[in-house]
């Protein structure tokens, strides 16, 4: 009897042991990885440009640069830096020069300079332009537009275009936020697309090329193993910093729900401290009242601590904070902008005479968000729920039109 119950018990175990390998995601591999298994033979005997920076990496964290430099098929001939630079060291907003790589010796082109786009000079000793660059999922994020124009560019020029597909962070299938209003079109949104878009880079590629008229010569590389429902932390790759401010990969999540508020520079969201993005604070806030009164609206995945801080750098540097925390506790169910809505809805209400929006910075306030419908209707009394209701019908639109454009 006891040798009996035994050997169930093993069973069982050895059961579920095996079960928990079998559905165990395996390891998302990037376009990188394709690209370098089997599928370099277009690129043999054309010269090739990168565009990159330290986020463009292999499985292994080995440099897009390196292994394409490397490679005896590849002729890696020019690379290209996104804002922050290719090694992504440069503040935002800051200008980036152009330079001569120290390590391959090749010509290292800004794109966040005295150009955005890549000009003829520039590709004219090349025949492919390769994009290779990690997004983290939503519309204020300048790489996606140096991906848009340099495929404008490239479809001027007759060259043609790749992308290395990467993981969207905040994963495939969360679509969120208002679509880009045209008249506040910027470097940091381009395109009407929704502010959170849940497509990864070569989909966004596909969508932009056909949608806004490109018609680039395109070729997307596909990941391996990606799947639509997976969020950045269930991929299996390391986060390599995309740019000062998101360190590591729920960043992007905490800036999804606080960027467009940081663009005011009027309520700090801890740049400048150790959590970036993480944090909502100023002088003239109360941490208990605020964190009571964001629980109380019963946001999903989301809990809102109270918080005291001095930042360390930026623009409150040394002056004494409070407000809250966002501790995102169920990423999957986390919904970043209806958070970020409701966190003005919350400022608005316990602090009306603080004229947040009363900013010289109100026009990249209304750039990020891509409409002036949501600080105005705040003003004017609307809820959360009438703000977002507004956008749904073009969230149906969008989403329906995007099916044509997804790989996985």
């Amino acid at each position: 009897m006891k040798t009996g119950w035994t050997f169930l018990c093993v069973t069982i175990v050895i059961a579920v042991l095996l079960s928990s390998v079998c559905n165990k995601p395996r390891q998302v591999l990037p376009g990188i990885e394709v690209l370098l298994a089997g599928r370099t033979d277009f690129l043999k005997g054309k010269r090739v440009g990168l565009i990159t920076n330290q986020s463009g990496v292999n499985a292994a964290l080995q440099s897009t640069v390196d292994l394409l430099y490397n490679h005896s098929d590849v002729n890696l001939v020019a690379l290209f830096g996104p804002e922050h630079g290719v090694r992504g060291d440069v503040t935002a907003g800051v200008k980036v020069d152009d330079f001569r790589d120290p390590q391959t010796g090749i010509p290292v082109y800004s794109l966040y300079g005295k150009n955005r786009k890549p000009t003829p000079e520039m590709l004219a000793q090349l025949d492919v332009l390769i994009y290779d660059l990690q997004d983290i999922g939503s519309r204020a994020y300048t790489y996606i537009y140096t991906m848009a124009l340099s495929m404008q560019a490239a479809a001027e020029q007759r060259k043609q275009f790749v992308v290395l597909d990467r993981p969207n962070p905040l994963g495939g299938n969360l679509i969120e936020g208002p679509v880009l209003d045209p008249a506040f079109s910027s470097g940091i949104g381009l395109y009407p697309i929704p502010f959170v878009y849940g497509m990864t880079v070569g989909e966004l590629a596909q969508y932009f090329n056909h949608e806004f008229d490109i018609h680039v010569d395109l070729t997307v590389i596909p990941m391996k193993n990606w799947q639509r429902d997976m969020i950045g932390a269930e991929t299996g790759l390391e986060w390599v910093i995309t740019s000062p401010h998101i360190p590591h990969v729920k960043t992007a999540l905490f800036c999804a729900a606080t960027g467009c508020i940081g663009e005011l520079h009027t309520v700090d969201i801890g740049i400048g401290y150790t959590l970036p993005f993480e944090l909502i604070g100023a002088e003239w806030m109360n941490a208990n009242e605020l964190s009571r009164e964001l629980n109380s609206y019963q946001l999903p995945g989301v809990y809102f601590r109270p918080m005291y801080y001095k930042p360390y750098y930026y623009t409150r540097q040394g002056a004494q904070l409070q407000g809250v925390q966002i501790h995102i506790t169920a990423a999957k169910h986390f919904l970043p902008m209806r958070t970020q809505i409701m966190i003005l809805q919350a400022i608005q209400k316990l602090y009306p005479e603080q004229p947040i929006y009363s900013t010289e910075r109100i026009g990249m306030f209304l750039k990020a968000m891509g409409t002036d419908q949501v600080h105005s209707q705040i003003l004017a009394g609307k809820s959360a729920d009438e703000i977002i209701e507004q956008w749904q019908d073009q969230l149906t639109d969008f989403k329906e039109n995007r099916k044509k454009y997804l790989i996985y």
